[in-house]
């Protein structure tokens, strides 16, 4: 869908980067562009018609004061999937696309990872490791696991291949039932049989709280867990008073509250595997970030349709 055609000024484009990495990245452009550079602080540039925002800009002022001195905006690419800090407060004719198909390799690998930690009893080890114990013991595998996968998108289809590879079987879930994808309202009668869940959903209205206490009873005991969607999917109460029991097992990468308290429960409890929302941070991120906002860029100057158009929410 392209409804905005690009408008110019002395018939330059001018397209606003975060800083000078990116706009490295980005590489050679055509000389009806013009490139300038925003970080987040300070005044923002005016006569932007393409902004692509700092990775994780979350703060409401500054997104603000950037749209009141952005008159001619008309493209806002990101390089997070999430879009949630933006649906709904992006002005009238602006187009807002995200980054998906960037962090989908990255995230899977961190869920991944995730798993077979908490099968392989990893955190026993390192623990083990830091008081100078040996201490073998028979673990779990991840070899023909049952595994429901909610969100089957990008990631959702990045974490399912890495899967096979190591012989489980995963099953995926969307909104809508398609082929081979099964539909949110069947959740009640897939939760059940799985060994290892995994949510990788974005945050809209409809997943807020997705996770629940009713969710969470539905799983099996001793199932797993994993959340690399958003913390707010998750009903954080509900889930510690599963860790706590015993009942369930869980690996998080992003909480709510994100970052927990120093006195939250989340730090202390049982059967908790934890990392700082790293799922996407990797090395090679910012390659594959930029090479999406070049296609992008390159696609708004030529007046042709713009992909990853956030719609409904995502």
């Amino acid at each position: 869908m392209w409804v905005h055609p690009p408008t110019t000024v002395a018939g330059v484009s001018v397209i606003c980067l975060p800083d000078a990495g990116a706009a490295r990245l980005v590489g050679a452009l055509p000389d009806s562009i013009e490139v300038v550079t925003w970080d987040g602080h300070g005044a923002p540039p005016g006569d932007v018609e393409f902004w692509v925002p700092t990775y994780m800009l979350a703060d409401a002022t500054r997104r603000d004061a950037a749209f009141a001195a952005m008159p001619k905006l008309r493209v806002i690419q990101l390089v997070s999937a999430g879009a949630e800090v933006w649906v709904g407060h992006v002005p009238p004719g602006v187009l807002l696309c995200d980054g998906r198909g960037v962090h989908g390799g990255s995230t899977a690998e961190w869920a991944l990872t995730a798993i077979l930690s908490v099968l392989r009893e990893f955190p026993r080890f390192v623990r083990a490791q830091d008081a100078r114990r040996w201490a073998p013991v028979t673990t779990d595998e991840l070899a023909g696991k049952r595994v429901l996968i909610v969100g089957a998108g990008d990631l959702g289809e990045n974490v399912a291949s890495r899967l096979r590879a190591f012989d489980a079987a995963p099953t995926l879930v969307a909104r809508h039932p398609r082929d081979g994808v099964h539909g949110v309202g069947e959740l009640s009668q897939l939760l059940p049989s799985a060994d290892v869940v995994v949510v990788v959903v974005p945050l809209t209205a409809e997943t807020r709280g997705l996770v629940d206490a009713a969710f969470l009873a539905s799983m099996a005991d001793g199932a797993l867990l994993v959340n690399a969607a958003r913390g707010p999917v998750l009903v954080t109460n509900a889930l510690i008073a599963e860790l706590s029991s015993g009942r369930l097992r869980a690996a998080l990468d992003v909480t709510d509250p994100e970052p927990p308290p120093a006195d939250h429960p989340l730090w202390t409890v049982p059967n908790l595997l934890l990392t700082p929302h790293v799922g996407g941070n990797v090395r090679g991120f910012p390659r594959r970030a930029y090479r999406l906002v070049r296609e992008q860029i390159l696609r708004y100057a030529a007046g042709e349709p713009l992909i990853n158009i956030v719609t409904d929410g995502y």
